[in-house]
């Protein structure tokens, strides 16, 4: 008979491809682990992955384990978790990612009083500077911030944040302050390369209705995929940047920076929260850490900066 422990085990195997990665996620030595793994083919009479120098290949029977494995234990936590409902407890595992900058200031404390109100809950969170890029099946709760290229997936409206333009206040008494869009081709402009957008490509529309827009074709003479690098070269009196206000309310608020072109809008990039409909995106804990996050930025933070 193979346990749902069996199950975990041999799951951290087929997603490690090797007996040593697998030892480390597993945190245990190589040794035991290909210990526990002839033991649980030596049970089951089959073998589940075929070895060699390098990595580990599964077998048929080793995919077919992973397949109706990972369905078992889904459907053993919806079970334990519609058991534990009926007594108003919240439980189980929660794989958060999201991005690192906002992770760090807005997600990391919700995630921690989230964890203190609900124990029983173990959360995960994994703070990239492309979130965007995980397998669908490795996470639960996804943060996301900006336009969304997978329509597929269920997405919930967190906040709203837009792009703002602007640069430091010694930089535009030396350069200049560009009156339209088009006046930036003859500023230093900075680059924020994230989210394989085409950052290169600056929207504007004016704040009227019925305007068109006006697009630019900048060359950056400054450009990084880190916000912080990207930011305090504005900073530094570098050039223009086009940044999230979440990131920059505070600065413009210290008069740090500047708003550029405040009769024109970008793009927004709202903040939304991506939930895997194949890890249990309707279980409890997910609704509930959404909502606490939710409750957390209403009103947004970062607005209260800019008042």
């Amino acid at each position: 008979m193979i346990s749902t422990d069996d199950i975990r085990f041999f799951l951290a195997i087929a997603a490690a491809r090797s007996l040593a990665a697998a030892a480390r996620a597993l945190d245990v030595t190589p040794s035991a682990v290909s210990q526990r793994l002839q033991s649980l083919e030596h049970r089951l009479g089959v073998q589940l992955v075929g070895r060699s120098a390098r990595r580990l290949t599964l077998t048929d029977e080793g995919e077919l384990l992973v397949l109706r494995g990972s369905a078992l234990l889904d459907d053993a936590t919806e079970l334990t978790e519609a058991l534990q409902a009926r007594r108003g407890t919240i439980s189980g595992h929660l794989k958060i990612r999201a991005p690192l900058g906002f992770g760090r200031r807005y997600i990391a404390v919700v995630v921690a009083t989230f964890q203190s109100r609900h124990p029983d809950v173990s959360v995960e969170l994994e703070l990239s500077d492309r979130p965007g890029r995980a397998a669908v099946g490795a996470w639960d709760v996804m943060i996301h911030i900006g336009a969304l290229q997978d329509s597929t997936l269920r997405l919930l409206r967190l906040a709203p944040n837009e792009r703002i333009l602007c640069a430091s206040p010694s930089y535009l008494k030396r350069r200049g302050t560009p009156s339209r869009p088009q006046d930036l081709r003859g500023h230093q402009c900075i680059a924020l390369r994230e989210n394989e957008e085409d950052v290169t490509l600056w929207r504007f529309t004016r704040k009227r209705a019925g305007s068109e827009p006006d697009v630019v074709r900048i060359e950056p003479m400054l450009s990084s995929n880190d916000g912080e690098v990207v930011k305090a070269w504005a900073l530094a009196d570098h050039g223009l940047i086009v940044r999230s206000e979440w990131d920059v309310a505070g600065d413009l608020a210290g008069g740090r920076l500047v708003r550029v072109l405040p009769n024109h809008r970008l793009p927004p990039a709202d903040i939304v929260a991506l939930l895997n409909p194949g890890r249990g995106g309707r279980a409890r804990r997910t609704q509930a850490f959404v909502e606490h996050l939710r409750a957390a930025l209403a009103p947004p933070p970062w607005r209260s900066r800019l008042r």
